[in-house]
């Protein structure tokens, strides 16, 4: 590939904006600093730099983000900031898009990616993918409370009970939910139904992959593939 095309297809700029930052020796290719546009170089594994910052190639990119509270997803936000302007610019231009949606004051673990097959593979309700949430309820729960939740409640507007794959108790105010749909608003409203109410929500893991403990708020992380997420689930 030519390294014109390389820093084009990772949202560096336009083609021509992508030649002057190559031409002006500001861009080095596996550690070699490159002035020619049309140099063809190799991508597999390959790393490069734009102004000393060092970026892996990825034909797509997959990234896990841990979303504050107070942020939209969504490229044309409404209310509040969208989780985009978390990323740096090349990732914007380049097409990265939340997997599925979390609310504007739900914090946790958000997955971006440019690769639409994944997108799909990932939010498509037949796949049945877990998202796993911490929830702080506004009251004490009782037992009825989990055992509702996992019997199935009704809520508005569905047709059919809704229910938790996995309830665990981590305290009186505090349980990990675990579900394999995605309603709108789902959790909260599923913990209405079971006559209590949500504080705070966190997602903290979706399929097999779990929120690490050492990313900050607000900063994100690259991950090497879908492995990481669907080890458990490769044949769903």
């Amino acid at each position: 590939m030519r390294l014109e095309q390389v820093l084009f297809s990772q949202g560096f700029g336009t083609r021509h904006e992508c030649r002057g930052l190559i031409a002006l020796g500001r861009v080095t290719f596996n550690g070699v600093l490159e002035t020619d546009p049309d140099a063809e170089v190799d991508v597999l594994g390959a790393s490069f730099t734009v102004d000393g910052q060092t970026w892996p190639y990825c034909e797509k990119a997959l990234i896990l983000l841990n979303k504050p509270a107070g942020y939209e997803c969504s490229q044309k936000p409404l209310h509040h900031p969208s989780v985009m302007t978390l990323l740096p610019v090349p990732m914007r231009v380049r097409g990265m898009q939340p997997v599925g949606r979390l609310d504007a004051d739900t914090t946790g673990l958000l997955l971006l990616t440019d690769d639409g097959a994944l997108q799909h593979r990932l939010t498509h309700p037949k796949k049945h993918v877990a998202k796993r949430y911490r929830v702080t309820c506004k009251h004490p729960y009782s037992q009825k409370t989990v055992d509702d939740l996992l019997k199935g409640v009704k809520l508005v507007d569905e047709k059919t009970e809704l229910k938790a794959q996995e309830v665990v108790k981590i305290d009186e105010r505090t349980l990990d939910m675990t579900i394999t749909s995605g309603k709108y608003h789902q959790v909260k409203r599923m913990v209405a139904a079971a006559g209590n109410r949500v504080e705070a929500l966190e997602r903290v893991a979706f399929g097999d992959l779990v929120l690490p403990d050492d990313l900050p708020v607000g900063k994100w992380m690259w991950l090497p593939g879908v492995e990481v997420i669907l080890s458990k689930n490769k044949s769903k």
